[in-house]
């Protein structure tokens, strides 16, 4: 990804672009020779002395785009003179953009369809398993670790679907000139509007795109900026929510990012087993999902048919934008790699909180061997009254099973209460809800990328 935005591909990218529109003009009749063509396609790639020579005439012309024009025409001197003929800078700049937008999408897909699959790998091995759910981050209705995986993936599901559908919605900008209105071409074919459309129709498959946006001003709508970024910040969003549920459960010691043999948590607190990982994924999520306000201010600030106050935050947007998200997608994968989950202290978890869960379950029963429900409701309360300041009070162990088992009130039960205080009684359809979730919309969803992910999308057993 790196590569892709350096400078050395995007200067490339605009003589690639110029060859691309002098092939296409050679094609419909103007007078360029093959030598011309033959020499820009040797020297595609910069070499250090071009760069050199680049920055100086960009230094006394103030123009990078012109710079780059003379500076490719000293090493084709057979095409210095048709060089970007007819063309405006965005020809250049922002069909190398779109191009960019192209792969650097076709880069991240594949990344995020495998940071999707290995945590379904997970869900379905822990799918079984009792854990404390949490509302209002306090603890709630019992779920399993498995299900709760899942809320992370179909969240990455839909990342997924939006940045498919921003790669499936992109246009070519072609080749349109100053304001759009392709003037400088029809001077060029001398009136002849037939030419000039199958001009912008030979550049946009040149350049592999099926489509070209049918109007522009100068520049293609930066609303399309927009919609590629706001289709990666809700990513960015969905790695601070997914970092965040585990820095949490970290907290309780329920599960862990991986932790390697030597790695240091702290200077001084040796002890310490900070979830660094997972805290830089929310700082750089954070970057992520506030980088969309930019695109759409940057777009609202648009006037007629193009200001440049575009330029120099689109340079750092763009880049920026495709970077954090590669780096996150690197980050989630290591994460989701090698989480680390111990059962005995989320058993633990339970057994605490589990005797004011499981109350419910004695009234039902309760009523159901022909005590009253608001009787049987009444001495719950009280005695979990008595438990509850046990525990604040006094700081010691929830004892509301024993005083349940000693209250003669409760006789009718007594032997049946451990039956009624299994924890996989509580989890409800966790564990079905988990399984048909990974065959039904993980394992179909994954199928378009199964050649990226070696096949292993059969792999996800439910």
């Amino acid at each position: 990804m790196a590569q892709l935005f350096s400078n050395k591909i995007r200067f490339r990218t605009w003589r690639q672009l110029w060859v691309w529109l002098a092939k296409a003009e050679k094609q419909l009749g103007l007078p360029i020779s093959d030598e011309a063509i033959a020499q820009m396609e040797a020297h595609l790639d910069l070499t250090d002395e071009d760069f050199k020579v680049a920055a100086e005439e960009e230094k006394r012309r103030r123009h990078d785009v012109m710079a780059h024009v003379h500076t490719f025409g000293q090493v084709a001197p057979a095409a210095a003179g048709i060089i970007h003929w007819g063309a405006t800078s965005c020809y250049c700049t922002d069909n190398a953009d779109l191009l960019f937008f192209r792969q650097g999408l076709d880069i991240v897909l594949p990344k995020l369809a495998n940071v999707i699959y290995k945590p379904s790998n997970f869900a379905l091995e822990h799918k079984d398993l009792p854990a404390l759910g949490y509302t209002h981050c306090q603890p709630a209705q019992l779920t399993t670790v498995g299900k709760r995986a899942c809320l992370w993936i179909q969240d990455l599901l839909w990342d997924l679907r939006n940045l498919t559908r921003a790669r499936s919605d992109l246009g070519f900008r072609g080749v349109k000139g100053t304001t759009g209105t392709q003037a400088s071409f029809l001077a060029i074919f001398n009136g002849d509007h037939d030419r000039v459309e199958e001009l912008d129709r030979l550049v946009t498959r040149l350049a592999g795109f099926e489509y070209a946006y049918p109007i522009t001003s100068q520049t293609y709508s930066r609303k399309v900026d927009a919609d590629v970024i706001y289709a990666m910040s809700p990513f960015g969003a969905t790695c601070q929510r997914i970092g965040g549920d585990i820095r949490h459960l970290a907290a309780t010691k329920e599960m862990e990012e991986p932790f390697e043999k030597d790695q240091i948590g702290s200077s001084a607190m040796a002890y310490k087993r900070n979830p660094m990982r997972s805290e830089r994924m929310c700082s750089l999520g954070r970057h992520l999902a506030n980088l969309c306000k930019d695109a759409l201010d940057t777009y609202s600030q648009q006037w007629f048919e193009r200001t440049l106050d575009d330029s120099a935050i689109r340079r750092i947007d763009i880049p920026h934008a495709f970077l954090t998200t590669d780096v996150l997608l690197r980050i989630l994968d290591n994460v989701v790699s090698g989480l680390v989950v111990y059962p005995a202290v989320i058993a633990r978890r339970i057994r605490e909180e589990l005797p004011f869960m499981a109350t419910e379950n004695f009234i039902m029963r309760m009523v159901a061997l022909g005590a009253s429900r608001q009787d049987t409701h009444e001495a719950i309360r009280v005695l979990s009254h008595q438990a509850s300041a046990i525990v604040k009070q006094e700081g010691k162990d929830n004892d509301l099973i024993e005083r349940i088992k000693k209250d003669k009130f409760f006789e009718p039960i007594w032997g049946e209460i451990d039956g009624l205080m299994d924890a996989r009684t509580f989890v409800g359809r966790a564990p079905e809800q988990t399984m048909k979730f990974v065959e039904k919309e993980v394992k179909v969803a994954l199928e378009p990328w199964t050649r990226a992910l070696s096949g292993e999308v059969s792999e996800l057993n439910v």
